[in-house]
């Protein structure tokens, strides 16, 4: 059984100011998993608190520090930088690939990735959430029957995918899809 914000906040509240300092910590430095393993800790014997009401209580914190977060740094998507950045793979690059990913911090995003063969494997180009998709597509990332996300993903990767003269494949780039079927040799 899920807790309402209210008594999020009494159960927040009652808390010992060391435990909740050791939470904010791990949520100002964006760490969400450390953050919920301690508050699980301490809150599933005595509170019956499970991993998703830890996860809202720790989306509560997220809120409550907003800009304070120090937050990963977001991804280049233009394609000098992600030229660069491919021209450092270990393997011969046989295809760029968007790849839908999501979690409860950033909602849906998408990966982009160099599909390498000599030795086979990925090599991550850039992540694009949704501030990473506002910032490179500006005006355009409003509106628009599809996610900002996908726009910027696909707009990044097919740029990136002309560049190097190899294919390009976005499985789902209309709806977010985790489980959309990767590109095959």
């Amino acid at each position: 059984m899920g807790m309402n914000k209210a008594a999020r906040t009494e159960w927040w509240e009652s808390l010992p100011t060391g435990i909740r300092d050791e939470i904010d910590g791990y949520i100002l430095q964006d760490s969400l998993l450390g953050a919920v393993r301690v508050i699980v800790a301490v809150g599933r014997a005595p509170h019956g608190i499970g991993v998703g009401t830890a996860q809202l209580i720790a989306h509560d914190r997220y809120l409550h520090h907003g800009d304070r977060i120090a937050r990963e740094p977001e991804s280049p998507l233009d394609l000098e930088s992600l030229a660069f950045r491919a021209a450092g793979c270990g393997g011969r690059i046989m295809a760029i690939e968007a790849v839908w990913d999501g979690d409860t911090v950033h909602d849906w995003f998408v990966r982009l990735l160099a599909v390498t063969a000599d030795p086979a494997g990925e090599a991550h180009m850039a992540t694009v959430y949704w501030s990473t998709a506002k910032r490179y597509l500006g005006e355009d990332a409003e509106g628009g029957p599809r996610h900002p996300v996908a726009v910027a993903a696909e707009r990044a990767g097919r740029a990136l995918a002309e560049h190097l003269a190899v294919a390009f494949h976005f499985a789902s780039p209309d709806t977010p899809d985790d489980e959309a079927p990767r590109r095959q040799p």
